[in-house]
């Protein structure tokens, strides 16, 4: 029967897939995906998880994809579902993060003869995947190639089909009837790709070194520096699937510091990466968590010119940290996995090193041998670490000093006390726009805490899905670092989410509109009600009753020093809880310049 080959064909798939690793499946309810979903849900060794809304769905695919460096199945009917999936699929990309999405379609005989809930749906997602895989109608006569079949996209997906980790699309057409009883499963004859004898393994993507010569290239710049810099972000392509993601980080983190402190250089880490390097950094390290605030004063910052500047991973969020090393006219490195990000067009050298950790052995044991160099150009500056240590020590002090606990909550000090108030193993995600930016620039350095945010294209959607994914992915709780635009954004995955099992703290920054903008030259030019209606958009939606109608508890602090109590009293409570934090647009530009001016007056000083 043509509904028993199609269960089979899925029933065959599935196992594959677990077999090469899989664990998690996102099952978005829809009848033309019935023989996937069922076949999901009948295999009884995946956790599968059912989302109502397809955007949210591929978002919670991606948070899983995040925190375990496992593909997440998520699976769609088809139609307009398919298409909701873009924007995870894109950040995805971006990202790399590996993620297996699989849309439902109708049989050829239905397409382009206005059958309903038919769109075209090849290559839907264009080049934001790693590969597309369209087997067509499950046929019984290709039984022998559905493994390979299923091989290859877990293969594609962790890195096979380059450049790194990333989504995968496959979009299996089935006829009516859609239910049907799953055969005896084709035998593993040998033909899978990449690990089909290791049942239960996921495969390994990552390469031992660099190229040789990029090595050999980059150990001659940092001989000839005297004052070189690590600027580091977190690079999801640095995980590694055959292991546990944190130990994949920890592993890389800890070859930057020891690289860092070996060569004498200052380590300035952006907030994904900071939590797990200070957790490794060994004594003598000098990780900088405030360049952001150090660097925007010219003459504090004229002493800390660097002449060589590693940047290895992602960028950090700070657009003013970028320009001061490039008004600096340091040379500059870019070191990443799956192709060396330069968006900047400055690297003297790109290093597509998909092992931050080999290229730090490389290079590193070559530092000590510059300190006795005859030639002084090329040895170390013996004040440079330390001026840089200095430096942080002040800021962080500064910041401090500025932000009175006893007053109302402010954005750079909420973001602040999130971080203080988790406790070491519960993770923290953090919404692109100013929730990131107040993190990277403002957070108080400290281990133990796993952060993560959607940098691969920096929107602010999805991103209570991908936190919903991140604390199934991880069992622990997390704390959400969000603004209230955001939050609106994704308001779709507040359904079911007080009900789904994880501890989750959303902490909602509300300054009633789009408070990044107020940065901008649009908020003076052309300001007022033009700048309002177009870029402050307030939208006056009650929060509170919007969390309260989905089962969601609030706490609204009221002083600056209730954040992190309020923060600490949600997870300790279990389940999901909301802290309501209301903010001004207006005071937040102050109070981001009054910091900013206080780090400047101690540095001069």
């Amino acid at each position: 029967m043509p509904e028993d080959v199609a269960a089979t064909f899925c029933a065959t798939l599935v196992d594959e897939w677990v077999r090469a690793g899989v664990t998690d499946a996102v099952v978005c309810p829809g009848s033309r995906s019935t023989p996937m979903a069922l076949a999901l849900h009948a295999d009884g060794r995946l956790r599968v998880h059912v989302r109502h809304d397809e955007r949210t769905g591929g978002f919670t695919a991606l948070g899983l994809g995040l925190s375990t460096g496992r593909p997440a199945v998520v699976l769609t009917t088809s139609g307009t579902a398919a298409v909701h999936l873009h924007a995870a699929v894109v950040e995805a990309h971006h990202a790399h993060v590996p993620l297996i999405a699989v849309t439902a379609d109708r049989p050829p005989e239905l397409q382009g003869v206005g059958a309903p809930q038919t769109i075209d749906q090849a290559r839907l997602y264009g080049t934001a995947v790693r590969s597309f895989h369209a087997p067509g109608v499950p046929d019984d006569a290709a039984r022998a190639t559905w493994r390979a079949t299923a091989s290859r996209v877990v293969a594609d997906a962790l890195g096979a089909a380059g450049p790194g980790p990333g989504p995968v699309h496959v979009n299996l057409a089935f006829r009516e009837p859609l239910v049907g009883r799953a055969d005896p499963l084709p035998e593993r004859d040998g033909t899978s790709l990449g690990g089909a004898d290791r049942d239960g393994a996921a495969w390994s993507t990552m390469t031992p070194m660099p190229a040789a010569a990029d090595v050999g290239t980059l150990t001659d710049l940092v001989r000839g520096a005297r004052r070189g810099m690590i600027v580091a972000g977190f690079e999801p392509g640095w995980t590694d699937p055959a292991v546990d993601v944190d130990d994949a980080v920890r592993h890389h983190a800890r070859a930057l510091v020891t690289t860092a402190a070996t060569l004498g250089w200052p380590l300035l880490v952006d907030a994904r990466l900071r939590g797990v390097v200070c957790e490794v950094a060994p004594d003598g390290a000098v990780v900088v968590a405030a360049a952001d605030a150090i660097v925007r004063d010219p003459v504090p910052a004229a002493g800390l010119r660097p002449d060589l500047v590693i940047h290895a991973g992602d960028r950090p969020a700070s657009r003013v940290l970028d320009e001061w090393i490039a008004s600096t006219g340091a040379t500059e490195v870019r070191v990443a996995p799956h192709g060396a990000l330069d968006p900047t067009g400055r690297a003297v050298l790109r290093v597509d090193a998909p092992s931050i950790a080999a290229l730090g052995s490389a290079v590193a044991p070559r530092g000590p041998a510059r300190t006795s160099d005859p030639d002084p150009a090329a040895s170390v500056d013996p004040a440079w670490a330390g001026a840089w240590r200095d430096a942080e020590a002040a800021a962080q002090a500064a910041i401090d000093a500025t932000l009175d606990p006893t007053g109302p909550p402010t954005e750079p000090g909420t973001a602040r006390e999130v971080l203080a108030a988790l406790a070491a193993g519960e993770g923290l995600v953090v919404s692109s726009s100013m929730p990131i930016r107040d993190l990277e620039w403002y957070g108080r350095p400290r281990g133990g805490v796993r952060v993560v945010a959607n940098r691969g294209a920096n929107g602010i959607d999805g991103v209570v899905a991908t936190a919903w994914g991140v604390a199934l992915g991880t069992g622990t709780p997390v704390a959400v670092l969000i603004g209230d635009v955001a939050l609106l954004h994704d308001s779709s995955s507040l359904t079911g989410l007080a009900a789904s099992g994880v501890d989750l703290a959303l902490v909602v920054v509300d300054n009633d509109g789009g408070g990044i903008f107020s940065f901008l030259p649009q908020a003076t030019d052309p300001g007022g009600a033009a700048f309002e209606a177009l870029f402050g958009t307030p939208h006056g939606v009650d929060l509170p009753a919007l969390a309260g109608a989905h089962g969601i508890r609030v706490v609204q602090p009221a002083t600056a020093a209730d954040v992190g109590p309020a923060v600490r009293g949600v997870l300790d409570a279990g389940g999901v809880g909301m802290v309501h934090v209301r903010t001004d647009r207006s005071a937040n530009v102050e109070v981001h310049r009054r910091i900013h001016d206080a780090v400047a007056a101690v540095l001069r000083d």
